[in-house]
C-alpha cells in the first residue's frame, strides 16, 4: 500500500537522522538517498494502484517535511554535540528555508494560486545533502542548502504577491 511506502520512508528517516547524529556522514548520504527513494516510490505506487487519495497526499507531503527535518535535525545533533557553531546555524537556517519554500507554496497553492518557481525543491535538497554527506563537503552543502531554500521561500512569496497585486482587498 503506498501509505506503507511513506511510512516505511520516514521510519528510515528517522534512523538515517540517528546514523548522522553519531556522525556516520558517508554511510548516511547513501541512506538519505534511500530514504528519498521512497518519496518517489509512494506516490508512483498510488497511481499505478489506483489508490490515490486526498489523505495520502497529505500523509506524503507531511511525511516528506518530517523526513527532511530529521535528516537536518540529525546534523544539529551532531554538530551542536561537538560545539561547530557556525555549521550549527547553518543546518538551523536550512532547516527554516527547506520547510518554509514548502510552506510557501503550499499556502500559495491553498488560496488557489500558482507556486512553482524555484530551483531548489525537495529532490534538489535531498540530493545536495547526500552529495555533501558522501563527499564530505557538508560546510558546501549547508551554505547552497541555507541560501537558496531561503531565497526561494522569498522568490515564491513575491511571486505569490505579484499574482495578487490588486486583487487582496483586506492587505493581508
Amino acid at each position: 500500500h503506498p501509505n506503507i511506502l511513506t511510512i516505511l520512508g520516514l521510519l528510515i528517516s528517522v534512523v538515517v537522522a540517528w546514523i548522522l547524529s553519531s556522525g556516520h556522514f558517508f554511510l548516511g548520504g547513501f541512506l538519505v538517498l534511500f530514504s528519498g527513494a521512497f518519496d518517489l516510490l509512494d506516490g508512483a505506487v498510488a497511481r499505478a494502484s489506483g489508490r490515490s487519495t486526498k489523505f495520502g497526499a497529505l500523509l506524503d507531503s507531511t511525511f516528506d517535511r518530517f523526513s527532511e527535518a530529521a535528516h537536518l535535525l540529525g546534523l544539529l545533533a551532531f554538530y551542536a554535540d561537538r560545539g561547530e557553531f557556525h555549521e550549527t546555524m547553518l543546518v538551523g537556517a536550512a532547516l527554516v528555508g527547506s520547510m518554509m519554500t514548502s510552506y510557501v507554496r503550499a499556502r500559495a497553492e491553498g488560496l488557489g494560486l500558482k507556486c512553482d518557481v524555484g530551483i531548489i525543491t525537495r529532490p534538489e535538497r535531498v540530493i545536495l545533502l547526500a552529495i555533501g554527506l558522501i563527499f564530505d563537503q557538508m560546510l558546501v552543502i549547508l551554505w547552497i542548502i541555507a541560501v537558496l531554500s531561503n531565497l526561494i521561500a522569498w522568490q515564491r512569496l513575491i511571486n505569490v504577491w505579484r499574482q495578487m497585486k490588486g486583487k487582496d482587498e483586506g492587505g493581508n
